[in-house]
């Protein structure tokens, strides 16, 4: 894929973001404080499964140092945030927020630091790799393009 595709589609998601933004503003304004949800227990099993999958691909990621562990290693910090903030917001009673705020801060958030830091460490190995691949193969070696 060239330059121009991709910095186009950076467009339609800027112009997406802007967009979504006022929706966020509506929904926090007229959606209820307290509702009870309705397979509550479904939604969190099946979000920490996702979890698990994430943890699972981000760890045969690293250790073979694969193509994929910036992405995988991506989702699984996003996923660790996501988990960290729902818990937070959604713990019933004060005690439970404290667990929840207490287990954020000495895990869930660490580890996503580290999953941002292996996906950008796993990028530069990826350029690496693919720059000595291309020696080897008596091509030009993979450069990154200015932003």
């Amino acid at each position: 894929m060239t330059e121009k595709p991709v910095r186009r589609l950076g467009w339609v998601f800027a112009v997406l973001a802007l967009l979504t933004a006022p929706w966020v503003v509506f929904l926090a304004i007229r959606l209820p404080s307290d509702r009870a949800a309705t397979h509550y227990d479904l939604a969190w099993a099946g979000f920490d499964l996702g979890l698990v999958a994430a943890l699972a691909a981000t760890s045969y990621a690293a250790l073979r140092v694969g193509a994929w562990l910036p992405v995988a290693a991506a989702v699984t910090g996003t996923m660790l945030v996501v988990d960290a903030w729902f818990d937070v917001v959604t713990a019933p009673t004060p005690d439970e927020r404290w667990i929840a705020l207490a287990m954020a801060a000495l895990v869930e958030l660490p580890l996503a630091g580290v999953c941002l830091w292996l996906a950008v460490t796993g990028q530069h190995l990826l350029r690496r790799g693919l720059g000595r691949s291309a020696a080897v193969a008596g091509e030009a070696p993979v450069r990154p393009t200015r932003q």
